[in-house]
């Protein structure tokens, strides 16, 4: 197993575990100062593995455009999640990342395009991609765990 693959998946797992005692309506709530909310957050997640592995190497999405669109880079809650896709964001994040660790394995990433992030860290294959999407989603979880604070 990849060291990073394992990392994001225990992150998630933590993650996952400390939001199941909060409702929908906290899942959606926009706290005061703040551009978005938990459910954003975790389906920002998913379209950011997907776009760094998948996207990247110029391979096919395991997500549908109008997933990539609601929680891209640069998008904001437009509305409610509801209780039925709040289960389809939970599964995908494990989902995803299962597929993600049997491609890496399978090593269909080799025609990987490199590029740079906002932060100036210069990714050139899947192992680099991984590697700063650990870091993405422990930022995205510690937003999640400052936000669930704000809405118990």
């Amino acid at each position: 197993m990849n060291k990073q693959i394992e990392t994001i998946r225990n992150t998630r797992a933590s993650l996952l575990e400390q939001l199941n005692d909060l409702s929908i309506d906290q899942l959606n709530q926009i706290p005061q100062g703040v551009v978005n909310n938990i459910s954003w957050n975790m389906g920002h997640l998913i379209v950011v593995q997907q776009g760094i592995c998948y996207q990247k190497a110029g391979l096919p999405l395991l997500i549908h455009d109008d997933f990539w669109l609601q929680f891209k880079p640069g998008s904001r809650p437009e509305r409610i999640i509801g209780e039925v896709e709040i289960v389809n964001i939970k599964q995908l994040l494990i989902t995803t990342l299962d597929q993600l660790e049997s491609d890496y394995e399978n090593k269909i990433f080799g025609n990987y395009t490199g590029w740079s992030t906002r932060l100036g860290t210069t990714i050139v294959n899947i192992d680099d991609g991984l590697e700063f999407l650990s870091f993405h989603e422990k930022l995205h979880s510690g937003t999640i765990t400052a936000l669930k604070r704000l809405v118990i």
